[in-house]
């Protein structure tokens, strides 16, 4: 057993006395004494030399203004009284906005709706930032009705999405015409269905051609995919159903095309892409240029992608790359440093020349450079590593994240983009834990967020060229200086070695006050799966701060599978094997670790949400004698319940390896459940739909197997709809723990329900 020391705790929590102070639920829920600030989102401007952001004042009156990226000193670019309508005493509150391509009008987003998994639908206005005109587009529409608006490349016209169909405005004369007229019902243009959203972030579904005659868009039909039906039984006296199109694995999915209608004949030629419509996705597509539009196409078992380029002109279609895998090819990189949603860009080099494409063809996440005309194939980030995530690249260089020492870490790293150099770190020599960057265009300053597992997220104006610090924008003073008065405490890493031969990387968070000759009950926290990695140098939580001063060792694993930067045999040999492969790591790890002399195996329990709570399930059911209670939030029960492209991408289709699925599947094992088990679900779950639930517990009363569970009424996948949700939520998890893995075999400290402890 390998441990690896954490080192370099954060300054301020070292040099204040710790004054032995424990914290409750309520703590963690009422007020803002833990809250950990984040940073707003940005908009890089003029290149790079300039970002913009948006402050709230204490009466929710919003102010925009334009910062300076080589001083950090910034001036008012909008007042309220700009965003403020005429005939209107209230300035609009702005949720999202763009710039036009040359920075003179800034399209505003506001009062939203949710669709799907986020708030897409709503109101757009445009500020003119030379005559400060506001002006709401799409009037004769109803409120909260139009999608992704956008400028030409000259601002003389907006198009957007109403109702399913794409619409083009004059912006000057305000004239609206209707492009397409197909959409409604089961026919969408200019956007996606949910399982396109959820699994391949496409929700913008047009592009303007740049030079503004015609726009490039999706058509999805989703006149097969099933509906799956949710139920409202609180908000009347009569329940309500709540329909939702969703296709579960095995199930085709939406046919989708690509078209391209042309402003003035109000006409669309459909791209003639090779293969059937419905057999193959299409996850991106852009603008090379004028001419050009590059489109990607992976077909339905997501193991070949093609990328074509349409000439608009001639109308030719031809092929300019093809990559092939015996698992699965990833459009997007499950990665902790690349979770936001964005378009699948393709990114452009050398004067529109050659594309980057990450692939695993020599056994590691590789950058690759692609020159469109001859195909040539150019590897840049040589070496026995994997690159987590693309930053950016600039004239010269490719930015990335990567950690090739230590997958529980992630730095900024550059390679020369002509392939001729070697792998340069960015990311100073003594910088700890996970550190993330968001790079100005010109790649000469960065937004840097760095946190380790005792210190809170912080975040840096910086310049690139040194690393030095232009300005703190986010310091989490207040929330740093608070958890400085809180008993702390230790965080370790470590590796173990299964009996399997793996090698599993375990984060231990340790009791306060610990002593190395007591037992302590542990509890295990695990994900599994191809989207999440858990022992890594992040902030540790509040509740697991909280656990640790009640007496629990909390530790954190990761299998084979999930996204650790350990190279593509580890996070690939899960195919078809899930509920299988990772169950088994996670199981045999959890042995190593409890021989470990302070670990308690008479007292251990596990958790998981999501991915973790279907983990959570196999390991209480294959392994009943391991954990004696497990909590499982969200699961998936059946893998054959859940949507078609996640679930086949790592599963294949069940029509072709069913036994794969039965054998995952924790409905499969419910009969060997001997310890304690509490599932908890929301029963407005459109991801994770609450019918996991059911399944399972009809496989536990077949087999007169006694567990707990809990319904949040109405709540999505996440819990947090509605008053005192998470607090609720939180508190059963920790009485439900300390009620079944107490803390010493004579005193449970158990929360009560106004979150406090006995002693308090």
């Amino acid at each position: 057993m390998r441990t690896l020391i954490v080192i370099g705790l954060n300054l301020l929590l070292a040099s204040l006395p710790a004054q032995n102070k424990t914290i409750t639920i309520d703590d963690l829920y009422t007020g803002s004494t833990f809250y950990e600030e984040r940073q707003s989102p940005i908009k890089w401007i003029h290149g790079g030399s300039a970002y913009v952001t948006i402050e709230t004042n204490q009466y929710g009156r919003q102010f925009i203004f334009e910062n300076q990226s080589e001083y950090g000193s910034k001036t008012l670019l909008i007042s309220p009284d700009q965003l403020t309508p005429e005939h209107s005493d209230n300035p609009l509150f702005i949720e999202d906005y763009t710039f036009s391509e040359d920075e003179t009008k800034l399209l505003l987003f506001t009062n939203s709706q949710r669709v799907w998994r986020a708030n897409t639908r709503g109101d757009y206005w445009v500020l003119d930032l030379k005559t400060k005109a506001l002006k709401q587009l799409g009037e004769k529409f109803p409120p909260s009705s139009l999608l992704f608006a956008k400028f030409s490349s000259d601002n003389s016209q907006v198009s957007y999405v109403h109702d399913m169909n794409i619409y083009v405005e004059d912006f000057d004369s305000g004239a609206v015409e209707q492009l397409t007229t197909s959409g409604g019902g089961d026919i969408i243009n200019g956007t996606f269905d949910w399982a396109y959203e959820e699994e391949f972030n496409c929700r913008d579904g047009f592009r303007w051609n740049p030079d503004g005659k015609s726009i490039a868009y999706w058509n999805i039909d989703a006149s097969s995919i099933g509906t799956f039906y949710m139920i409202n039984n609180t908000d009347d006296v009569y329940s309500r159903p709540i329909p939702l199109r969703y296709p579960k694995a095995g199930d085709d999915p939406s046919a989708a095309k690509v078209g391209i209608v042309d402003l003035k004949s109000k006409k669309t030629h459909w791209i003639p892409l090779p293969g059937d419509h419905v057999q193959n996705y299409i996850p991106g597509m852009q603008w090379i240029d004028e001419e050009r539009l590059l489109i990607q196409q992976i077909n339905r078992h997501q193991n070949r992608l093609r990328i074509y380029v349409f000439h608009a002109r001639s109308k030719k279609l031809e092929m300019v790359y093809e990559e092939h895998e015996d698992t699965w090819v990833d459009i997007k990189v499950p990665d902790i440093t690349a979770r936001e949603r964005g378009e699948n860009l393709v990114r452009l080099i050398d004067n529109n020349r050659a594309f980057l494409r990450m692939n695993e063809i020599d056994g590691w996440r590789h950058v690759y450079k692609i020159d469109f005309k001859s195909g040539k194939k150019t590897l840049l980030t040589e070496g026995d590593y994997d690159v987590a995530s693309i930053v950016v690249n600039t004239k010269d260089h490719l930015y990335f994240h990567a950690s090739p020492e230590n997958s529980t870490q992630r730095f900024l790293y550059r390679v020369p983009l002509d392939g001729s150099g070697k792998l340069e770190r960015v990311s100073p020599d003594n910088m700890i834990g996970i550190n993330l960057y968001k790079m100005s265009p010109d790649g000469k300053y960065a937004l840097h967020t760095n946190s380790a597992t005792r210190k809170p997220s912080t975040v840096d104006l910086i310049k690139i060229t040194d690393h030095s610090t232009v300005k703190n924008l986010v310091t989490n003073e207040h929330f740093i200086s608070n958890l400085a008065e809180l008993e702390m405490p230790e965080v370790s890493f470590t590796e173990v070695q299964t009996p399997s031969g793996q090698n599993i990387d375990v984060r231990i968070i340790k009791p306060t006050n610990f002593d190395p000759n007591q037992k302590y009950p542990v509890l295990f926290h695990v994900y599994g799966e191809p989207w999440s990695q858990m022992a890594t140098d992040h902030f540790i939580g509040m509740w697991n701060i909280l656990l640790a001063q009640q007496g629990y060792v909390i530790v954190d694993l990761d299998n084979r599978g999930t996204p650790c930067l350990k190279g593509s045999e580890w996070r690939k040999s899960i195919y078809k094997k899930i509920g299988v492969l990772n169950v088994l790591d996670m199981a045999e790890a959890t042995q190593e670790v409890l021989k470990i002399e302070y670990m308690d195996a008479n007292r251990t329990a596990v958790w998981g949400w999501s991915g973790g709570g279907s983990s959570t399930l196999n390991l209480l059911f294959q392994y009943p004698d391991l954990y004696g209670t497990g909590i499982a939030v969200a699961p998936v029960s059946d893998f054959r319940i859940y949507d078609n492209i996640y679930q086949e991408r790592y599963m294949g289709l069940p029509q072709e390896n069913m036994e794969d699925y039965i054998a995952g599947a924790a409905t499969s094992h419910a009969k060997n459940l001997k310890g304690n088990l509490l599932i908890v679900h929301g029963t407005g779950d459109d991801n994770v739909h609450y019918q996991s639930l059911e399944l399972v517990a009809n496989e536990l009363i077949k087999h007169n197997k006694q567990f707990d569970m809990m319904a949040y009424p109405n709540r999505a996948h996440g819990i947090r709809e509605g008053k005192n949700t998470r607090r609720h939520l939180y508190t059963l998890l920790t009485n439900y723990l300390n009620e079944h893995v107490p803390v010493n075999d004579h005193v449970v400290t158990k929360v009560l329900k106004h979150g406090k402890t006995p002693e308090q």
